[in-house]
């Protein structure tokens, strides 16, 4: 499939480029998805536009990410041209997520998906997460990985496609943004509210059963 990619500019360089630049340093955390692109170990499909990896700190028994290939380092860098782009890795991660749910013999939650963006990512690629609903993993610890995938933190990817179709670009209010990380923590599927993640992890064995 031909690429209709807008060129790159300071914000978009190639994944090549941005290794070229930091050849002989230790790369920042934040920047961990570019060398994930050509990881083979965690890649479950490729095309000649994105790639589809499992997140390496799953926070539900299914967390995909899909990444364009091209070096787009968030949603604030994207712009209508990108359109074609943001439906493919839409299209892309329901595709796998239907197979891998299919492989797994997934029910219930486990094969309910949610696909969406981190309102404020904390990695240096743009990447939209394909996340089950169950929410069952270990690697769940904090409020703040809680609120950012259950209330408005997590933009929906289909809500990001209209409002870049409708406005030509992506604009998020940090300020909000950074707040809904602090919200109690309350189930996503019955509202029920709790003091601690243990007790919240508990309660979501009772939907995921």
């Amino acid at each position: 499939m031909a690429s209709s990619l807008s060129p790159t500019s300071l914000k978009r360089r190639t994944p090549l480029e941005n290794n070229n630049q930091n050849q002989g340093k230790k790369a920042h955390w934040s920047v961990a998805l570019s060398d994930a692109l050509n990881d083979e170990s965690v890649r479950l499909y490729r095309d000649d536009l994105c790639t589809v990896i499992k997140d390496k700190f799953p926070k539900a028994r299914i967390h995909l990410l899909v990444m364009p290939n091209q070096f787009i380092a968030d949603l604030k860098c994207v712009n209508d041209t990108d359109l074609p782009l943001l439906k493919h890795m839409l299209k892309i991660g329901k595709e796998i997520a239907e197979k891998t749910a299919a492989k797994a013999n997934a029910t219930g939650l486990f094969a309910r998906f949610r696909y969406g963006y981190h309102a404020i990512p904390s990695l240096s690629l743009l990447h939209m997460h394909v996340i089950s609903q169950d929410f069952i993993s270990d690697s769940l610890k904090t409020k703040k990985h809680w609120n950012s995938f259950t209330s408005e933190y997590f933009l929906d990817a289909s809500d990001v496609i209209d409002d870049l179709q409708a406005n030509g670009s992506i604009r998020t209010d940090t300020t909000r943004m950074k707040r809904l990380l602090g919200n109690e923590l309350q189930c996503h599927q019955c509202s029920n509210t709790f003091a601690t993640m243990p007790k919240l992890k508990q309660h979501l064995m009772t939907h995921a059963s």
